[in-house]
């Protein structure tokens, strides 16, 4: 068996604890492809991996990182519909029982496959499968936005909320972004945005009386969590709807409670985990291939990027909470 060079990390800690390896190269199994991974992008999860907050990664040495896209060298029994040579992107693994993209190769699950599209490169299709699953959960599963509903998303330039923006934005919904500088202000407003909000400025209870007359948003996407989803109670209009990527905190639900508010808990990696409804992921990237070659959905690229091996220096990097968009890690 041949190996292959990968960044690991062997203990809990800060950017420091990651470390180049020479690991196995993997063999395709039973519906899964091997990957010749070209490039993978950062997600906050990994870094709360990284550190031992959650506690979903792989076994030690463990190799982070879920969104990946490449180019197929392997196909194993079963697979259909894919071949060797084809450019695809994927949710890989970084989580439990399955390595993930830090390596020069990884395993897929083909039902977690999608094909390129032709108005992206595959640095920018790697910078989809998380942010955009997450988004589309949010707003086109859990709930079903409409045309000429109010949205807010809060934390309009991150990863999934850029993608928020555009998706409801394409659903013909009218839609606010908050931002923290005057140049997320520029971006979101490019990306659809009627407005954006600068959360260093303005009260939820201020916003919410500029931009609604005090009547609150039909549906509010916080991104971040933590206060921000305190934020999201507040800015709601009575019999509203919130969704959150990150509930793991202690809330108090009084004021979703005052105002009747239903609150969506999204986590995709939970499907991942159990094994359950992977075929509607692949389906779901699918239709983000198509949203981007109908040049309806582009992903917002970080100015800055780093290779795989410079993965320690993309954690401090995204610590700083400078980033705009996805950071982009290539091999």
């Amino acid at each position: 068996m041949s190996n292959m060079r990968a960044m690991v990390i062997r203990k809990y800690g800060g950017p420091e604890v990651f470390e180049e390896a020479e690991i196995p190269r993997p063999e395709a199994g039973e519906g899964q492809v091997r990957l010749k991974v070209t490039a993978t992008s950062f997600n906050p999860i990994e870094s709360k991996i990284r550190v031992g907050i959650a506690r979903l990664g792989p076994e030690f040495p463990a190799v982070l990182n879920s969104d990946v896209a490449g180019v197929i060298d392997q196909v194993g029994p079963g697979v259909t519909g894919f071949a060797e040579g084809d450019e695809v992107f994927a949710l890989s693994g970084g989580i439990q029982g399955s390595p993930g993209a830090l390596a020069e190769y990884t395993l897929v699950d083909a039902r977690l496959l999608a094909r390129k599209p032709k108005a992206l490169s595959l640095a920018e299709c790697a910078a989809l499968p998380i942010g955009f699953i997450t988004a589309w959960y949010a707003l086109c599963r859990m709930t079903q936005i409409r045309a000429g509903q109010t949205v807010l998303v809060l934390g309009g330039t991150g990863g999934v909320g850029h993608v928020g923006v555009q998706l409801a934005r394409g659903l013909g919904a009218e839609v606010y972004a908050t931002v923290s500088s005057d140049e997320k202000a520029q971006v979101v407003r490019g990306l659809g945005a009627c407005a954006a909000i600068d959360r260093r400025v303005d009260t939820p209870e201020q916003y919410v009386d500029t931009h609604t007359g005090g009547k609150g948003f039909d549906f509010v996407f916080d991104t971040a969590g933590g206060d921000s989803l305190d934020n999201a109670f507040a800015a709601a209009r009575y019999e509203g709807q919130v969704a959150t990527v990150n509930a793991r905190a202690n809330h108090d639900l009084t004021p979703a409670h005052v105002r009747g508010l239903s609150l969506h808990l999204v986590m995709i990696l939970r499907s991942m985990l159990l094994g359950t409804d992977l075929e509607h992921y692949g389906q779901i990237l699918a239709e983000a291939a198509r949203l981007a070659d109908e040049g309806r959905l582009r992903p917002l690229m970080d100015r800055r990027s780093f290779s795989v091996w410079e993965v320690a220096e993309a954690h401090r990097y995204a610590e700083t909470g400078a980033t705009i968009g996805k950071i982009s890690l290539t091999v």
